[in-house]
């Protein structure tokens, strides 16, 4: 069997034994693809074809075709991981990029809205309509609670508990945790659900998700990201705004005003305090841009 042929195997033990997302699994078979074709030279690779000087070549030639750091160790970590797999399956021996050193990552500060800025965002929807109300929950929430576009997406109705103000959440790798909601949140899903009710084509709207579209479908993760976009161009603020900018946002104002960094680990359903930790970085940043320019003797 060909690379290609025992790729496939590789992909439905990710998804069935790893339970890797549909999006993660794809992510490999483009990366180890591509790792394949290079080594090819118009014959198909076999599994013990590859050695550190293919991989090196390789990893050259990503160099040369100008990727970014981030996504050579990426594509790195995916043809280790492979190969990991086939080491198990007992097809090679060695893993031939076990030992080879993905490139350092760009430590890379993730964009953050202040406090009056996520506030004029949020007042962007017209909650006289119903779907002014679906979006100003979908601003409310990821603010209140961190969550990932993917996951507030995932959502359904039986996830929330507003009595307890909490909303279950599917994270990545399919681990659920419980997010906080805050008062306003809790106050937007109210309206937003009974509003739901009332709609004339409740009846055919689908029951389980909490997001719906125009048609009573569920809103779809491309839809929401143009609908924090919409909304943040009305606000004519001069940043990059994307959903994941109110989780960065969420974390850094929390850790501004004085939450412990294992608890924002936790909000926000990271594995590692390490990944955590770039928002004290965050922090740290902007601690000194309001000392600069505050104090009469900064500068």
């Amino acid at each position: 069997m060909t690379l290609l042929d025992w790729l496939d195997n590789f992909l439905e033990y990710l998804e069935s034994e790893r339970n890797f997302s549909e999006h993660t699994v794809r992510a490999y078979s483009t990366d180890i693809v591509e790792f394949v074709r290079f080594g090819e030279k118009g014959a198909a690779l076999q599994p013990d074809g590859v050695d550190h000087l293919m991989l090196r070549g390789y990893l050259a030639h990503l160099r040369n075709s100008g990727r970014a750091r981030s996504t050579i160790a990426r594509k790195l970590s995916s043809v280790r991981a492979f190969f990991r797999y086939l080491v198990r399956e007992e097809v090679v021996e060695d893993n031939p990029a076990a030992d080879m050193r993905s490139p350092r990552k760009e430590q890379r500060l993730p964009g953050v809205m202040d406090e009056k800025q996520v506030q004029t965002l949020i007042e962007q929807p017209d909650i006289s309509t119903f779907l002014g109300l679906r979006d100003h929950l979908i601003l409310e929430v990821l603010y209140s609670t961190g969550m990932r576009a993917s996951e507030l997406i995932g959502a359904n109705v039986d996830d929330l508990d507003l009595i307890g103000e909490v909303i279950r959440v599917r994270g990545k790798r399919r681990k659920e945790r419980l997010a906080h909601l805050g008062t306003y949140a809790v106050a937007a899903i109210e309206d937003y659900l009974e509003a739901r009710r009332l709609h004339p084509r409740a009846p055919f709207f689908d029951k389980r998700a909490l997001l719906l579209n125009r048609f009573g479908k569920r809103l779809t993760d491309r839809s929401l990201r143009r609908t924090v976009h919409k909304y943040f161009v009305r606000t004519g603020l001069k940043l990059n705004v994307t959903p994941h900018t109110l989780r960065h946002s969420f974390a850094t104002h929390l850790l501004d005003r004085g939450a412990d960094l294992r608890s924002v680990q936790e909000l926000l359903g990271h594995e590692s305090l390490q990944t955590t930790q770039v928002y004290t970085h965050v922090s740290a940043e902007r601690l000194r841009k309001t000392y600069d320019k505050a104090h009469p003797r900064a500068k």
